[in-house]
């Protein structure tokens, strides 16, 4: 075994060659993030643009951003003396992509635990608040920018209260920097309604029934004691204080949303009962299954988070592209639709996913409302964000073809809150670094 003096003498010279890398290297040995972009100093036109507002038609049009914000939209604008102008012709303009449920900034690498802080153990944590985890630092984010994307909605998993979802811009320093909107929903898992059966079953379909029931009672019962800390939180006859109840007094209040991760048809059912049962605005999220049941989905004005425009069927006796037509078929209904690839460093390719199911009956103008203005609806920030419309938001994306298209697409611009965007990222720079290995 190595002494102790050897180990530190073994560890200097480590840290002297990776100094001397530095130094004799024209790339860097490790990947370092983009500087976030400095707040906006003067205004900005951007010129001859095709406009994809989300609220009406694209057409060519100019786009005046000043202090953050829209200033104009139209032709012919009147411009400050000190425009900084970009010339956009035969370019597309597009409101900054807003990725929903996923865990960007709290899983670097899946395989190592001390990389994630995506959830906790006990299954009550309506008081967890999903943004002070959040790493503005993670070099997956420059990767999601990359593809259009401005905004992420991150949420706990883990538990069946699993706490509350913050929508965060993708440019900051820190959480604090990035964090938009804290408490965006109260997120539950539901206790899963099917039976598995084969090889890999652990238990009998009674056994399994018996499980889910008792699952389904506690999660029942929690709802119903924080019922009554509200209660007696109304009449002043709370003696202390319970954090993981007392976070949930905006809910009982109409002020928080239950988001419900669930895909069975049971599984919507029962949350739409307990949503009605304590008047909150309900989301479902992943929704798999949620096209059997749209009608009702609608009339009851549940928007649906759907996490499987990848997804293969469920069922012997779906069609191949079954998930695929499910956004559209939600939509023709009446449905509010966003769309998310749950995870972390697969919402790069939720673009590509959501040019995708264009094909299998979502139209393409459904397509950008899906990841711009209807997202900001379901998150609650319509008023900033997802659209370009005066007073909002200058965050904005220009892509050099159909942003949805993958051989068309090809990100060259994004604003956020009016501030310029690096897009670099980890993989451009081993690009870069591997080109030279064949000029030498």
């Amino acid at each position: 075994m190595m002494k102790a003096n050897d180990v530190s003498k073994a560890l200097q010279c480590l840290m002297l060659i990776v100094a001397l890398g530095y130094l004799t290297v024209s790339q860097p040995v490790f990947a370092a993030n983009p500087v976030p972009g400095p707040a906006q100093s003067q205004p900005i036109l951007l010129h001859n643009a095709t406009v994809h507002t989300a609220v009406g038609e694209a057409e060519v049009q100019d786009v005046l951003l000043v202090d953050g914000k829209i200033a104009a939209v139209g032709r012919q604008l009147a411009i400050p003396a000190d425009t900084e102008r970009f010339d956009l012709t035969g370019k597309h303009l597009y409101p900054g992509l807003i990725a929903l449920i996923n865990q960007l900034g709290l899983i670097e690498v899946g395989a190592v635990r001390a990389t994630r802080d995506d959830r906790e153990i006990t299954d009550t944590n309506p008081d967890l608040q999903v943004q002070v985890a959040f790493n503005a630092d993670s070099v997956v984010i420059p990767t999601i920018r990359s593809n259009g994307f401005s905004h992420s909605l991150i949420y706990p998993a883990g538990s069946m209260i699993a706490g509350r979802s913050a929508l965060m811009q993708l440019d900051g320093w820190n959480w604090q920097d990035s964090l938009v909107q804290s408490d965006v929903g109260l997120h539950v898992n539901w206790p899963s309604m099917s039976i598995r059966t084969g090889w890999r079953s652990q238990h009998s379909p009674d056994k399994q029934r018996e499980q889910q029931q008792q699952q389904l009672e506690q999660l029942q019962h929690y709802f119903t004691q924080a019922h009554a800390y509200y209660l007696a939180e109304q009449a002043g006859k709370n003696r202390g204080k319970d954090s993981r109840w007392h976070s949930m007094l905006p809910f009982f209040a109409a002020e928080l949303p239950l988001f419900v991760h669930a895909d069975d048809p049971r599984q919507i059912r029962q949350a739409m009962q307990l949503a009605q049962q304590y008047q909150a605005r309900l989301v479902i999220v992943g929704g798999r299954d949620s096209w059997r049941i749209a009608d009702e989905l609608a009339a009851a004005d549940v928007a649906v988070i759907y996490t499987a425009p990848f997804g293969l069927p469920t069922r012997a006796d779906e069609g191949y592209d079954q998930a695929f037509m499910a956004p559209g078929q939600l939509r023709e209904a009446g449905v509010r639709v966003a769309l998310s690839l749950d995870g972390f460093w697969d919402t790069r390719n939720l673009v590509f996913a959501t040019g995708h199911v264009t094909r299998y009956g979502l139209s393409k103008q459904d397509a950008l409302l899906a990841l711009t203005l209807d997202a900001a609806k379901i998150a609650g920030v319509a008023d900033q964000l997802g659209s370009i419309e005066v007073g909002k938001s200058a965050s904005l994306v220009v892509s050099d073809g159909d942003i949805f298209d993958y051989l068309g697409h090809q990100i060259e611009y994004m604003w956020i809150d009016g501030r310029l965007v690096d897009l670099d990222n980890h993989h451009k720079q081993l690009n870069r670094r591997y080109q030279q290995r064949y000029r030498q």
